[in-house]
């Protein structure tokens, strides 16, 4: 049998409305009722209905999180940033797995907002005109976290991409490398297409490298994907000397995928990741790494959308925070 306020207020003898200060952590009760009320709780096994308590007030104190893959390390690491701040403010979390599906994305952003949370955090590798067009019509806040959306009309949290592609390409520049490949995520995706692949091209052309086309090998995200594009790179005629990789998992296949030829990293193939998620440290060699503050990006991103859901000041809505590179045995001491 469901236990209900009416059955603890009958219990301890006090009104429903006293009941409901009490679960609410109104300071205006008397000490001893409150004492009282809280034991009749306990021994009742009372559980404040959520739903009816969102009805009354209109809010549910849940927030809807879309994440693309789940077993990422990548998107793991963001969704604990955003589980550790949603606790910090008394948030409780929805979280689903949109397998980086668009038909799926939009139908648990409609299922989020029927289960009436307070706001949404969304993940997506591709944000596309219906993406925001949905995100506009939505009666609640959402943030992107970790993830592109071009006319800056959603808020977001990242770091500069193509500065951070930029820097990982001219690190290889400055070693002396010209031949420089990239093995990079789906092309369909702005993160990729417009921002990673732009700092790419444009590092070459400062060098005055010409762009190699070959040298490009477009992945999933995926550790096999890695192995494949290890071995597309290995039939080419004049082979890249130094590879940057998008993502930890592809490195990883991408390293894995020269060992098992016989090439040594560093000495044969300098690589570099752009992740640093464990994954970075537990390849050897370990892997030298874009840092992407993956935490951080997904605190930030919870805690802005509690300024949107509190009605708080908000002076920035596109965040981009700092990046930086940290060298470990994938590429040689310069």
């Amino acid at each position: 049998m469901n236990i209900t306020i009416y059955d603890v207020a009958r219990e301890a003898n006090v009104s429903m409305a006293t009941v409901s200060r009490v679960v609410n952590g109104n300071p205006n009760v008397k000490p001893a009722t409150r004492k009282k009320v809280l034991e009749v709780i306990d021994r009742l096994g009372y559980r404040p209905n959520a739903v009816a308590r969102g009805l009354a007030s209109k809010k549910t104190t849940t927030v809807g999180v879309v994440i693309p893959d789940i077993s990422s390390s990548f998107f793991a690491e963001l969704a604990r940033g955003i589980e550790d701040v949603a606790t910090m403010y008394n948030y409780n979390i929805i979280l689903s797995n949109s397998d980086q599906n668009k038909d799926k994305e939009l139908h648990l952003l409609n299922t989020m907002l029927g289960k009436q949370v307070d706001g949404i955090v969304f993940m997506s590798g591709n944000v596309t005109e219906e993406h925001v067009e949905e995100f506009e019509k939505s009666p609640v806040p959402i943030v992107l976290a970790g993830s592109i959306e071009q006319t800056g009309k959603i808020p977001s949290v990242n770091i500069d991409y193509e500065k951070a592609s930029f820097e990982a390409i001219q690190t290889f520049i400055d070693r002396g490398h010209k031949n420089i490949a990239y093995v990079i995520g789906p092309l369909h995706e702005p993160i990729n297409a417009v921002k990673k692949l732009s700092g790419y091209k444009k590092a070459l052309e400062t060098a005055n490298i010409p762009f190699n086309e070959d040298y490009v090998v477009e992945g999933d995200y995926t550790y096999d994907s890695g192995i494949e594009a290890a071995e597309k790179l290995l039939e080419l005629d004049e082979k890249p000397s130094a590879i940057l990789v998008s993502t930890d998992e592809m490195a990883v296949g991408v390293v894995h995928g020269l060992q098992d030829k016989g090439y040594l990293i560093p000495d044969d193939f300098e690589v570099i990741s752009a992740d640093n998620t464990r994954l970075s440290v537990m390849v050897r060699p370990q892997l030298t790494s874009v840092v992407q503050p993956l935490y951080d990006i997904g605190a930030v991103a919870m805690r802005l959308l509690t300024k949107y859901m509190n009605k708080e000041e908000v002076t920035e809505n596109v965040v981009i925070l700092p990046h930086r590179m940290e060298f470990r045995n994938s590429t040689k001491e310069k």
